[in-house]
């Protein structure tokens, strides 16, 4: 029995957990990926690809949280922890060391297009179940395509 108890039945809780918890672990990989990449990249548009990067870690952190805690407010533990990260993020890795910055632009017009499409699915399954974290899905998807925008756009 969770501690939390919430409104929605149970079928429509696992779902609705079940979107989270994957939104939660892409958010979280993604802010890892984006990161990494910030602090490798180098070439001649550097600052701009270095400061672009933090937007999207900032994003990614604050629209982590959000979904963890709805998941918590509908009783679901959410997990962002290492292991669960790196065991079931739907991201490709970015290799190690220095990164140029058309490869970094790349590196993250995939990785958000990635994100991207697996939360418009998020959107679609919780429709019915549950309009409230359907919304929160939304607001956070348009955000991740201005990123992908952005970076499309700096690919350019």
């Amino acid at each position: 029995m969770p501690v939390v108890n919430s409104t929605l039945s149970e079928s429509d809780r696992k779902t609705v957990g079940d979107a989270l918890q994957g939104a939660l672990v892409d958010l979280v990989d993604l802010s890892l990926l984006a990161k990494q990449v910030h602090w490798n990249v180098v070439g001649p548009r550097f600052r701009s690809v270095h400061l672009q990067l933090d937007d999207v870690v900032a994003s990614a952190r604050g629209h982590a949280d959000t979904v963890a805690e709805r998941a918590s407010a509908i009783g679901v533990t959410p997990d962002g922890r290492a292991e669960t990260v790196a065991k079931t993020s739907g991201i490709d890795a970015v290799d190690a060391g220095w990164i140029k910055d058309n490869d970094a632009v790349a590196t993250l017009v995939r990785a958000l297009g990635a994100v991207i499409e697996r939360m418009r699915e998020r959107i679609i399954a919780t429709d019915e179940p549950d309009p409230v974290t359907q919304d929160l899905l939304i607001g956070l998807t348009a955000d991740l395509e201005k990123h992908h925008w952005m970076f499309q756009a700096e690919a350019a």
